[in-house]
């Protein structure tokens, strides 16, 4: 072995004191930087889930106005509920539930996802029960049907939420809430059509089983009179989940509204930019709040509901308070 090689693999001498000292110095402040940051986002995380504990609890009334009657015809008041994901022991909602009969609407529109809990639909009947006494209609979404599962939250930004096996899923007593409906008078328009008539006006409603469990049936308009004695008709289609091949149907078939529910609004929203998924393959910026959806030549407005719960395995709304919608429709 030569010389050179053996200075080569001869130790490297002392690291000097001074140098030693500001090595571990500078390793003592990455560690608390690192402490630091870490502590941050712990705190930050539990910030935002205090706030979005806090926000589910913050229930509003979105109002909106819808020129879809005959003109000269009478406004029609319309309350939109959807996804209030009841769970026993929800007091305050029950109470602001109850509270929405004040409002004095013409008429309830009940778009799906009532229940949250195996033993939630008899408190969920008690605290609609002076909305009960209102007219109403309405459709079922997937947890009328099945309690919700817990899932990971990561998997909604790969898509609408998996369609669980059957036999997994536990099934809710849907048949004690749609009999709870039915003995008040609301409509069931799980696959059917029904008319009813308001202020001189017939409005053709037509529904679908929830499009998320893939079950929508359409039954058309309900047929009646026609000709000059014939009342004016307004069509309005009501739908749980909003999937873009629903409202392309109802659009085609002439609807003069549509109503929806099911995104909850995003349920986790980014302040100034809106809502990151909705759960089935309608866009995002449309997953709350009233706008015009258009399928080749024909537009029909489409009222999206925020929802008024939460799944019991995800109890946080941020930007994005509960809701109830309150649409009056005047004449065209």
């Amino acid at each position: 072995m030569s010389g050179q090689d053996l200075m080569a693999a001869a130790p490297a001498g002392p690291v000097p004191r001074g140098a030693a000292q500001r090595l571990g110095a500078a390793v003592a402040r990455g560690a608390r930087r690192t402490a630091i940051v870490a502590g941050l986002g712990a705190s930050a995380g539990l910030a935002a889930a205090a706030y979005g504990w806090w926000e589910k609890d913050q229930f509003g009334l979105r109002e909106e106005t819808v020129p879809v009657l005959p003109p000269g015809a009478r406004p029609v008041r319309v309350l939109h509920l959807s996804d209030i994901h009841f769970v026993p022991g929800q007091d305050r909602k029950a109470r602001w539930l109850a509270g929405l009969a004040d409002l004095e609407p013409d008429l309830v529109v009940n778009t799906g996802d009532n229940l949250s809990h195996t033993d939630a639909v008899r408190p969920l009947l008690s605290a609609l029960g002076p909305l009960l006494r209102i007219p109403g209609v309405f459709v079922p979404g997937s947890n009328d049907y099945y309690a919700p599962i817990l899932r990971n939250p990561a998997a909604y930004f790969l898509g609408p939420s998996s369609r669980t096996p059957l036999p997994r899923r536990v099934e809710l007593d849907w048949r004690a809430l749609f009999a709870g409906f039915g003995a008040s008078g609301w409509v069931n328009l799980t696959n059917r059509a029904q008319s009813l008539q308001f202020n001189g006006v017939r409005f053709d409603f037509s529904g679908v089983d929830d499009p998320h469990l893939g079950r929508e049936r359409y039954a058309d308009w309900p047929r009646g009179a026609s000709g000059h004695e014939a009342k004016p008709h307004v069509k309005v289609a009501v739908a749980h989940a909003p999937y873009q091949r629903v409202l392309d149907h109802f659009t085609d078939a002439g609807a003069h509204l549509i109503l929806a529910g099911h995104t909850h609004g995003g349920q986790l929203c980014i302040p100034g930019y809106g809502a990151l998924v909705s759960n089935c393959d309608l866009p995002t910026w449309r997953a709350r709040g009233l706008t015009e959806w258009q399928n080749g030549l024909r537009t029909t407005p489409l009222n999206v509901s925020g929802g008024i719960g939460t799944s019991r395995f995800a109890p946080v709304r941020i930007a994005c308070r509960p809701e109830a919608v309150l649409l009056t429709l005047i004449g065209r």
